[in-house]
């Protein structure tokens, strides 16, 4: 089993944007970039043509018994909740988790990781317009309707569509440092990290936003004053919002409180401090607004179960 191979799953019927998004993620060529080089091959239970639900065909070179090279597997999606996915792919995702690899289910690929029993006694997710139905069929399961990805160690589910995206960045992330996970963000073009626990999406619209927008003003204010004491009160009239009406609105864009998100940004921060000075982390505490280092240890086990200085030494790349 090699350290940077991901095999990825592909059927008749598959979403030519579900296959391409590990693909886009995985399979790009980013020669002399600080990145690491993945060897990445689509495998099918058949080989040969396979037609794509927007009326193309694609064909594959790989079979099942190529997911015993890949440290990473993954199922994008299925095509259709109530079939069940064919028994020699079942038990290859089987072997493949019981000799070590990660296995991925994007969007509907939770039915497919679910019908090997692989969800069994975990906490997973799925696009939320089928949760119910994967809760219904699979009653040993978690499931978890409103959250972006759930991260379970060695099995790994995402939420529909976009979210796969943010699934596959935070495998990156996990394995390789939010340093490698924030250039491939950067290179196409989308956010470098939401958290798994963000909602799939907001019930609300969010109404059209003025041209002077405080809020946004003061979300960019935060980012770049991390370091400095946040309240509601001091953040709603930097806003020119009462309370209320900001922790309201903080909710309908952000998907989140106004804590958990100061809290995403500080771990993101010291995260890359971590990977990129030598700053000790008592330093690194006070810059990214823990106060001590105690604090931060504390936030930073329980965010990516690993403590700063175990995390400094398996991703620092000093510039």
């Amino acid at each position: 089993m090699r350290a940077h191979t991901v095999a990825v799953i592909a059927f008749d019927g598959i979403s030519p944007f579900h296959l391409s998004v590990p693909c886009a993620i995985f399979g790009e060529d980013r020669t002399g970039v600080p990145v690491p080089k993945f060897e990445l091959f689509v495998c099918s239970a058949k080989k040969g043509v396979l037609q794509t639900s927007a009326g193309f065909s694609i064909e594959t070179c790989f079979g099942l018994e190529d997911l015993a090279r890949a440290s990473i597997v993954i199922v994008p999606s299925w095509r259709d909740t109530s079939e069940l996915p064919p028994e020699p792919l079942l038990d290859a995702l089987l072997k493949a988790n019981k000799r070590g690899a990660m296995i991925v289910g994007l969007c509907l690929g939770a039915f497919v990781l679910a019908a090997a029993g692989l969800l069994d006694g975990r906490a997973a997710t799925t696009h939320w317009h089928w949760a119910g139905e994967l809760a219904s069929r699979y009653p040993l399961i978690s499931v978890r309707p409103d959250v972006l990805y759930v991260d379970d160690g060695d099995i790994i589910t995402s939420a529909g569509t976009a979210a796969a995206i943010d699934c596959c960045l935070h495998i990156l992330r996990r394995q390789y440092g939010a340093q490698v996970a924030n250039f491939v963000a950067r290179r196409m073009v989308v956010s470098p990290h939401r958290q798994g626990g963000q909602a799939q999406y907001i019930q609300q619209p969010v109404r059209d936003v003025p041209a002077i927008d405080h809020f946004a003003e003061v979300l960019d204010w935060i980012r770049l004053n991390l370091d400095k004491p946040h309240s509601l009160d001091s953040l709603a009239e930097r806003a020119l919002m009462t309370r209320r009406t900001f922790t309201r609105r903080f909710k309908q864009v952000m998907s989140m409180t106004a804590g958990s998100w100061i809290l995403s940004q500080r771990l993101g921060l010291a995260q890359q401090l971590l990977e990129t000075t030598n700053s000790p982390v008592e330093v690194i505490a006070e810059m990214a607004g823990f106060g001590s280092a105690v604090s931060l240890r504390q936030h930073f086990n329980q965010a990516f179960k690993i403590s700063p200085s175990s995390y400094r030494r398996e991703f620092q790349v000093l510039i």
